[in-house]
């Protein structure tokens, strides 16, 4: 059985933009999928990236007229400049990583998380707001707080294994067998390889 690990950072556009493809990709091949959410600027720092904000103009354009268009092309709402980004990341990972732990099928709750901060001005750092994400996934909103010396811990785990698995932005998928694709419009390659098909 094949084995997707999934990295990705709550506050990523591009991560919202996926939905829940990953999951949906991965029961169709019969994969298994981890979620690994990171300090998407942590990442950068220790790969050779940088924040959007200290971009060329050039690609801070380029990155607003892509985002434009994907969300047109996949029929998903998103706020370009969105009122609460950046936040702090760490509360709504926290929840996914404690989710998660607790056997949850967490897919929607990645994409409420992204909702929530790019489509409906809400600060995904708050504590009701990564509680009111949680229960409209039908979660306990009580897995806001549980564990969380556990999830801080596994947050800094996988920061450590996206850098030592070679990925350097968001959402990024490692296959177990060492194949690599970088983005939301990446995930058809992911599909297609998972077919067989290179």
């Amino acid at each position: 059985m094949p084995h997707i690990d999934y990295y990705f950072a709550t506050l990523s556009p591009f991560t919202y933009l996926s939905g829940t493809r990953p999951r949906d990709i991965a029961q169709k091949h019969g994969a298994t999928l981890t979620y690994k959410p990171l300090d998407i600027m942590a990442l950068f720092a220790r790969t050779g990236g940088v924040p959007p904000k200290d971009r060329h103009p050039n690609r801070q354009e380029y990155r607003l007229q892509d985002l434009a268009r994907r969300s047109k092309l996949l029929g998903v709402p998103l706020n370009l400049k969105p009122m609460f980004w950046p936040t702090n990341g760490a509360p709504s990972a926290y929840a996914i990583i404690a989710a998660q732990n607790a056997g949850a099928d967490v897919a929607e709750l990645v994409t409420a998380f992204g909702a929530a901060c790019w489509a409906e001005e809400r600060d995904i750092s708050q504590d009701d707001v990564v509680r009111a994400c949680l229960e409209k996934c039908g979660l306990d909103p009580a897995l806001a707080d549980k564990d969380m010396l556990t999830s801080a811990d596994t947050f800094g785990k996988n920061l450590e294994d996206a850098v030592n698995a070679g990925a350097f932005g968001a959402p990024f998928f490692i296959t177990d067998s060492g194949e690599r694709f970088w983005g939301e419009d990446r995930l058809d390659d992911l599909d297609a390889y998972l077919s067989g098909k290179f």
